[in-house]
């Protein structure tokens, strides 16, 4: 388990192994992590790895069997302590927003104030509609709103009382893709602007980098890897991480010395390094070449900007996949040279490696 430290000045939920059964599965195993006042934080995975687990413990609505959650420096949750949701002041915006068919979205925005008297509450109520710049949609019955209005109007009131933390469960999911893209690139300018501690559980990799300040990856119930976006995605430091933020060509290798032997060339060996290793190589990373191995192209996809050429290589058993941005003037069953830059070859224990193929194919 990788994690970054953090100042304990900055740091505004402080998770120490945390564990949660649900009968003889481990939901959450020994998680800790650390979140920093002002960061979002994207936690993903596969389905059923225990992001949403985890959400829900931070936010009171699950329990747990060990470990502590510390908010602002109080314990919230343990074996032996458990403060109330309503009590921890912790903002939660449910998959799909979770917003009352009988109240307006005014209403529904002002639906968490209830601590607070009656024009404090409508002070606040009309602060966050200007933030969002909703005021159009206030009147409007949930059932009158689109998808996109609805997320904004759960924004809202998950915002209203204005949270420790804001807690977001796969927010932009119900969304079609154009729109998606759109709501959440205006919704991160809205949190960033507030300077709102926000974690974000999804399950898609592309959007965790886009959205996260820090990214956790979560498998099985446990925390594999952190980092900032850059980081986990041009330095992954497991065979998990790189197969699950973009697709990887699995090469075999044999070590010489100094030196890895694969099928599409030599590579230096890591300082330090020893035993069984495989290498992974993202499909952007390979190129054609004038004089590098020789492979015979099996198919040709265009991904609109991108295109997709397959390729089989001698002493692979799965094709080769290779993704280009510019047009490459060859033909099915043609042979080409092809080149990767030592630079761009990741390096893993076998079985970490072949762990992570395994999870890519499924």
């Amino acid at each position: 388990m990788l994690l970054k430290q953090k100042s304990t000045e900055r740091t505004i939920l402080s998770l120490k192994s945390v564990t949660k059964r649900f009968g003889d599965v481990h939901a959450l195993r020994e998680v800790d992590l650390d979140i920093a006042k002002r960061d979002i934080v994207c936690l993903v995975g596969q389905s059923g790895c225990g992001k949403s687990t985890l959400l829900r413990a931070i936010a009171g609505i699950e329990g747990i069997e060990a470990g502590t959650i510390a908010l602002d420096g109080q314990v919230v949750s343990s074996a032996d302590t458990f403060v109330e949701p309503e009590k921890r002041n912790v903002g939660f915006m449910f998959q799909d927003y979770a917003l009352f068919p009988h109240l307006s979205a005014r209403q529904n925005i002002a639906f968490g104030l209830k601590n607070l008297d009656r024009k404090a509450a409508a002070a606040r109520v009309e602060d966050v509609i200007a933030r969002l710049g909703i005021e159009a949609l206030v009147d409007r019955y949930p059932h009158m709103l689109s998808g996109g209005e609805q997320q904004r109007v759960a924004l809202a009131r998950a915002l209203a009382p204005q949270p420790h933390i804001l807690l977001m469960d796969e927010p932009f999911s119900n969304l079609d893709r154009g729109l998606r893209d759109s709501v959440r690139q205006q919704t991160l300018s809205l949190l960033k602007a507030l300077g709102t501690t926000t974690i974000i559980v999804t399950h898609d990799p592309e959007e965790a980098l886009t959205l996260g300040d820090e990214i956790v990856l979560m498998h099985k119930g446990g925390v594999v890897e952190t980092g900032s976006g850059d980081a986990i995605y041009s330095y992954p430091q497991t065979a998990y991480a790189a197969a699950f933020f973009s697709q990887v060509n699995w090469l075999p290798a044999v070590r010489k010395g100094d030196w890895l032997e694969t099928p599409l060339g030599r590579f230096p060996a890591p300082c330090g390094s020893s035993g069984a290793v495989q290498l992974f190589v993202r499909p952007q990373a390979i190129a054609l070449s004038v004089d590098g191995p020789t492979a015979r192209v099996l198919g040709r996809v265009l991904l609109g900007e991108i295109e997709e050429i397959t390729l089989a290589l001698p002493g692979l058993a799965d094709p080769l996949v290779m993704r280009t941005s510019s047009r490459c003037e060859i033909e099915v069953g043609q042979e080409v040279n092809i080149e990767v830059a030592a630079k761009d070859v990741m390096v893993f224990s076998a079985d970490d490696a072949a762990r992570a193929a395994l999870h890519q194919r499924s």
